[in-house]
């Protein structure tokens, strides 16, 4: 009897998703790999495998299966024609399941190394592979058929905090809600699991983690494996927004050694946004998660390493070669330097406040965060674009949004298209003039208190989600003054930089510093960390692009 999860993924409307390729498509993969018999019931990818490679099915079938499962669940069965692989296979990072013969046959096996190169030379090949390989990646998360399972309550934050940086870094995961399943809750009450140890996440299942922090998990997934930080590169770039994710798509496509270093996931603060729609090429808007996703394949698809949940502590160095420590005790060496950490919206001086973050208060507004509070009352605190797309996009799913802004009104702040959508939308209640004053709850956000001016008038509410996206503080503390920074933390650059900072900086160059580079020769900032930039992601994108014909220049000598 044919199984009917592979009747699903082999219906006509999957064969973008498992493709057969042509005789002549074949040949010219042929190039890239080396074809060999293969023996029935042989496992020729594992989870665990350092060296994932690419099979085209010659003759006979194989087999991908959850290896978590004792009885080996099929997850799909590729025929001649077919190939294996998934947007890790790019990357190098290890695989999601095994793939076994299911009898004798052939198969024409790629490695990484070599399927990289094919991607960038062969246009037909690259497209249909990567097209595959994504479109897999979506299938995966919509169905949670990954081998890792996240066991939490949307009242702890460290659930959320691992269920975005899951989704975030494209991870398909299963999800169970203790505050829905008691039979769940009643397992981890028997083992003894504390409150303050969930989420309980099962990773690759043999591994259990307990309230695991974003590092832990990376690990245990072996996301940055593939990654030596040993070597001097051509360009370290600081930050995965789409200033930095820009940066190192152009520069690893002009042929530099590109790592990247991220602190969290790839995106930055626009992956964290539920709708860009002024973003030139997307008429119909594209969320930060999907675009960060795409931009995050491109850089793959061109060479270019990063290395997530590591977060820059230090740079150490005058001129080049230049040393930048992480968190996790690498060394990463470089001859020029892009900073990229963007800034983060500016935290509520609130009693508190950090007691509540993720469990009530968030600075993303997400498929996930509205999860939490579909069909209640939320408040979104901010004027500007990011505050009112978020307000738009709750008001799909929740009961009502209160807008608090500072000001009068959003004129002054807000795209105009934004305002109207929010002035035509019943759900959503702009309160002008209006801030937050006081939070309480237990363990939970359970109550929010307000204050309108210039009247004075109180009022709290039994609301139990607040986003917060106000104000922006740039992500400048651990370069500790190595560069010179305006009176709000954020990058000098080029022409902004005065007399006075280059001879402070003791500049060593008799040039002065180009547009985009800082009191550091080869160190460059761009996006929303610089000082003067237009925060806009069209903006950063075109900042991280321009800084690598400057690059290129400082390289040349």
């Amino acid at each position: 009897m044919t199984d009917p999860t592979l009747e699903h993924l082999h219906s006509p409307e999957d064969s973008r998703i498992f493709p057969v390729l042509t005789d002549e498509q074949i040949e010219r993969m042929t190039a890239h790999g080396q074809t060999r018999a293969v023996e029935p019931g042989e496992v020729l990818v594992e989870p665990a495998d350092p060296r994932p490679s690419l099979f085209v099915v010659l003759e006979g079938r194989l087999r991908i299966v959850r290896p978590s499962e004792p009885s080996e669940k099929p997850v799909a069965e590729l025929r001649p024609g077919q190939f294996s692989g998934e947007v890790n296979l790019l990357s190098g990072r290890r695989g999601l399941f095994r793939i076994r013969a299911l009898g004798g046959g052939r198969v024409l096996q790629v490695e990484r190394e070599r399927l990289v190169s094919l991607v960038q030379t062969d246009t037909e090949l690259g497209e249909i592979l990567l097209r595959a390989f994504i479109l897999r990646r979506v299938e995966l998360i919509g169905r949670g058929e990954g081998s890792l399972v996240v066991v939490g309550s949307h009242h702890s934050a460290g659930t959320l905090r691992a269920r975005e940086f899951l989704t975030r870094n494209g991870v398909p995961f299963s999800y169970l809600d203790l505050d829905r399943d008691a039979e769940v809750q009643g397992l981890l009450d028997r083992f003894q699991v504390e409150a303050s140890e969930i989420p309980v996440i099962l990773c690759g299942g043999n591994r259990i983690l307990r309230n695991p922090s974003p590092a832990r998990i990376a690990e245990c997934l072996g996301l940055n494996q593939a990654i030596d930080p040993a070597p001097l590169r051509d360009l370290v770039v600081v930050g995965a927004g789409p200033a930095g994710l820009a940066a190192a798509l152009y520069g690893a496509s002009e042929g530099l050694d590109v790592l990247v270093i991220e602190a969290e996931s790839p995106g930055g603060q626009a992956g964290a946004s539920s709708r860009i729609e002024n973003y030139l090429g997307f008429p119909l808007g594209i969320s930060g998660l999907d675009l960060s996703a795409r931009a995050y394949t491109q850089t793959q698809k061109f060479g270019a390493g990063v290395l997530v949940a590591r977060r820059a502590t230090r740079l150490r160095g005058t001129r080049a070669p230049y040393v930048l420590e992480t968190d996790a005790g690498d060394l990463v060496r470089a001859r020029t330097v892009l900073i990229a950490t963007g800034a983060e919206y500016r935290r509520l001086p609130l009693h508190d406040l950090a007691r509540f973050e993720g469990a009530g208060v968030y600075y993303g507004a997400t498929q996930v965060e509205s999860q939490l509070c579909r069909g209640e009352e939320v408040i979104v605190v901010g004027g500007g674009n990011s505050a009112g797309q978020a307000a738009v996009f709750l008001a799909q799913t929740v009961a009502r949004v209160h807008l608090l802004v500072r000001g009068q009104g959003l004129v002054e702040t807000m795209s105009r298209y934004l305002i109207r959508r929010i002035e035509q939308n019943p759900v959503i209640e702009l309160r002008p003039r209006t801030e937050v004053t006081a939070l309480e709850g237990n363990g939970s956000l359970q109550r929010v208190h307000w204050r309108e001016r210039p009247s004075g008038k109180s009022e709290a509410r039994d609301i139990a989600h607040l986003f917060v996206m106000a104000g922006a503080v740039p992500n400048t503390h651990w370069l500790e003054g190595g560069v010179a920074v305006d009176g709000h933390g954020f990058i000098r650059t080029g022409s902004d930089l005065s007399p006075e900072e280059l001879a402070s900086a003791r500049w060593p160059l008799s040039r002065p510093p180009y547009h985009l580079e800082t009191t550091l020769p080869g160190v460059f900032a761009v996006g929303d960390v610089r000082g003067g930039s237009i925060k806009r992601v069209a903006s950063a994108v075109g900042e991280g692009s321009i800084a690598i014909s400057l690059i290129h220049q400082v390289l040349r000598g």
